[in-house]
């Protein structure tokens, strides 16, 4: 079981801030299209292939592998990625929350495994020291808030 968290603030001292309805704004269009919101080459396709009221599915190439997701919103709190298909099971979540001080967080968190592979085995643990690298998740969450501030920016969010 591969389980990762990481949290960064919003509005970092010296950053443009963003409210939590631009945050949020932000969290969904990188849930539609991901290319844009992560590091540069790291999501290489990504389309939406249906759409309801409550969710939508996406089928993306991240990191090299191709994957179906199902995601759902809870509005201006929290988005989770169910993976439908790929090399991964389980739940990847982005939310929005005010910490003790009142000030926006956006947290990660993900409780995965890897399909057809032995729990807990190396597969698992290099997935696991991936996510938890400088290179995962945490710069995932920065350069979504990055992108975000860069659309308000340019008058598109």
């Amino acid at each position: 079981m591969i389980y990762s968290t990481a949290t960064v603030p919003v509005n970092p001292v010296g950053e443009t801030r963003l409210t939590r309805a631009q945050a949020w704004a932000g969290l969904v269009l990188k849930a539609r299209d991901a290319r844009e919101f992560l590091p540069p080459g790291f999501c290489t396709r990504c389309a939406v292939v249906e759409e309801s009221v409550t969710h939508i599915v996406r089928d993306a190439t991240i990191g090299g592998v191709g994957l179906r997701e199902i995601i759902t919103f809870e509005p201006e709190c929290k988005v989770t990625f169910f993976q439908a298909g790929g090399p991964r099971e389980g739940a990847i979540i982005n939310e929005l929350f005010e910490d003790e001080a009142g000030e926006l967080q956006l947290r990660f968190y993900c409780y995965l495994g890897l399909r057809g592979k032995e729990p807990n085995g190396p597969e698992e643990r290099a997935e696991q020291a991936q996510f938890d690298s400088d290179k995962g998740y945490k710069a995932a969450l920065l350069s979504t808030l990055k992108r975000t501030r860069e659309l308000l920016a340019e008058g598109k969010l």
